[in-house]
């Protein structure tokens, strides 16, 4: 059994990673194709979909969520079903290189562990390859217009998925030739989208309502933890935690209170899909 176990997880624990980083709607799924292009790279993971060159080998598309949560849950392989299909698809390939593209390392990295693939063993920032300027702009468009960008051609998307399909733009760029021969121009085709949770707005979470979560978790966890302060962050890739207890006398504070941050963490990413980029606990009393 143990061998099988190996037979299975080693072809996908060669595979080299390359991570794509940056913000959402900051254009990492436009500059996709020409990140793999410049390390030749053939496949890439992106919003739940599973790509070869020009072609959607496996998954199903974040963007066709009806919620803003359900899309996250969706690039975040979430459900068993999906990670499976994709996990296997992988499994079929004779692959040496994949770029994920991710909102922060967190999220490449729960990629990562979902579908049995290594550690990124080269990040890319989307600052490093992209203007501030592009990026303002890819940001405008995403909150002003609702566009999103799928990096594969129209035709592709419109075959799997036409309720999303917006339109196409072409990308061209000059790529240089071998010695004594002129740059020869490569197309890169992707579709730009209008999501269906776009049309219904983006779902937010208040600072209130992640509070009472947490409370919850805390209560359901251990009742004699007592919560004395609660502070909320949103870095607009994930949120932060600092909470501040009074805990009982006799409590293992090493590893009780790194399983309650553990239970926090793990809860509220499965009920709501967002990311929680850490949790910070400060403990004021030891009580009686």
């Amino acid at each position: 059994m143990y061998n099988m176990f190996l037979d299975f997880i080693l072809p996908l624990k060669r595979i080299k990673v390359f991570a794509l980083v940056g913000p959402s709607g900051t254009g990492k799924s436009f500059r996709a194709k020409l990140v793999a292009q410049k390390h030749e790279i053939e496949y890439i993971i992106d919003d739940g979909l599973l790509i070869q060159n020009n072609r959607i080998l496996a998954g199903h598309s974040a963007k066709k969520e009806k919620t803003f949560i359900a899309a996250v849950k969706v690039a975040l392989f979430d459900e068993k079903s999906h990670r499976d299909e994709v996990a296997r698809k992988l499994l079929g390939q004779k692959m040496r290189k994949i770029l994920i593209l991710g909102t922060s390392d967190k999220m490449i990295g729960k990629i990562t562990t979902r579908l049995q693939l290594p550690p990124p063993s080269k990040t890319i920032r989307i600052e490093d390859i992209s203007s501030q300027e592009d990026i303002e702009r890819a940001i405008r468009t995403r909150r002003i217009e609702g566009k999103h960008v799928i990096p594969v051609p129209s035709i592709e998307i419109k075959r799997s998925y036409p309720n999303i399909f917006f339109n196409a733009v072409k990308i061209f760029k000059r790529k240089r030739g071998p010695a004594g021969l002129g740059a020869t121009p490569s197309v890169h085709e992707k579709s730009v989208v209008r999501p269906e949770y776009s049309k219904r707005g983006k779902v937010v979470i208040s600072e209130a309502a992640l509070s009472q979560m947490v409370i919850h978790c805390v209560d359901e966890y251990n009742q004699s933890v007592r919560i004395k302060k609660i502070v909320v962050r949103d870095d607009g890739i994930g949120y932060r935690l600092v909470i501040t207890i009074d805990v009982p006398y006799g409590i293992q504070l090493g590893g009780n209170i790194h399983e309650l941050q553990q239970y926090i963490i793990e809860n509220i990413e499965r009920f709501t899909g967002i990311l929680i980029e850490e949790v910070n606990i400060i403990i004021d009393k030891i009580i009686q």
